[in-house]
């Protein structure tokens, strides 16, 4: 059995630590980052942490590769603070998107991540919708994956779905789309996309399933750009969709998403807070939903050795 549970927190996304803290009833770990002229991290821990039970929140959002360093530093100082267990709780995965050599002379960065993580001193790893589940697989410590389905499906659940289809991007969306549709009762449609040049852009072309006079609800594992979300959009409307919203687990929104998703025809948008949603990336049309409470029972679960795939039921 370890020791006392304390939970620590990178600087990605401590608003997410101090809410997982407030549900569990704990006290945010001290600790202390300095950052040096020369740009190097040190990164201090100011409790006693020896034989404790350690978690440290810490999702993959900009600046990614300060955060990463942060968050390798932070568990090579708890691991030499002799800590009992140190669990790294990653929200949203680095590098989740380059999980398989895809192209000549590439890094697969995802099994990177995952051994650069236990080198620097996780025995366990904590997580929320892999954008590939085998991801899991690149670990040689227990990695638990929770899933962001429930919480969304409560929300939209309180909705009128009388005239709502779900809608995967893509047939590889399918699966996951599948998870929403059993918990809400709805039908599914599936967008089919097809390269139609000789480069990497696939285009939507035709459509598995019947959106006419539906509100299409495309569901996705996050949103970058929102390009992919808007072409989506614009084709479920071309096809006699009466309206279109969106869900999706992993706001990312980068470079010029924001700016899409206000002009674009998405008429509502939900999305958690595995990553941070600062005020200049909020939108009236957007709702974000708390990820804390699940990950919080996570914790627990793992702390008092009780199972955490008992959660998904």
């Amino acid at each position: 059995m370890y020791g006392k549970m304390k939970i620590f927190t990178g600087s990605a996304h401590p608003e997410l630590a101090r809410e997982i803290c407030g549900a569990l009833g704990l006290p945010l770990g001290q600790s202390e980052v300095v950052r040096f002229a020369n740009e190097n991290m040190m990164v201090k821990i100011l409790e006693n942490v020896r034989e404790s039970d350690v978690f440290v929140v810490q999702p993959s959002c900009h600046p990614v590769s300060d955060g990463l360093v942060e968050l390798l530093i932070m568990l090579d100082a708890l691991k030499h603070a002799s800590a009992g267990r140190i669990t790294a709780v990653i929200p949203y995965f680095p590098y989740v998107r380059s999980d398989k050599k895809d192209r000549p002379r590439i890094s697969i960065a995802a099994r990177l991540m995952a051994d650069l993580i236990q080198t620097a001193g996780a025995t366990r790893v904590l997580t929320m919708d892999l954008h590939a589940p085998q991801i899991q697989g690149f670990f040689h410590i227990p990695v638990d994956q929770l899933i962001a389905a429930p919480i969304l499906c409560d929300h939209l659940g309180r909705r009128d779905l009388s005239q709502t289809i779900l809608v995967a991007s893509d047939f590889g969306e399918a699966k996951e789309v599948g998870v929403y549709a059993n918990k809400l009762r709805l039908p599914v449609a599936i967008i089919d996309k097809r390269r139609v040049a000789d480069d990497d852009r696939a285009l939507a072309t035709n459509l598995v399933g019947d959106v006419r006079g539906k509100v299409a609800l495309l569901v996705d594992d996050e949103i970058a750009s929102g390009g992919t979300l808007l072409e989506a959009a614009n084709f479920l409307l071309g096809a006699g969709a009466q309206a279109v919203e969106a869900a999706a687990v992993h706001p990312v929104l980068c470079g010029p998403a924001v700016k899409r998703l206000v002009d674009s025809p998405i008429r509502s948008l939900v999305v958690t807070n595995t990553l941070p949603v600062p005020e200049e990336k909020r939108m009236e049309k957007m709702t974000v939903l708390s990820v804390a409470p699940l990950f919080a029972r996570a914790i627990t679960a793992i702390h008092e050795g009780d199972s955490v795939s008992a959660l998904f039921r």
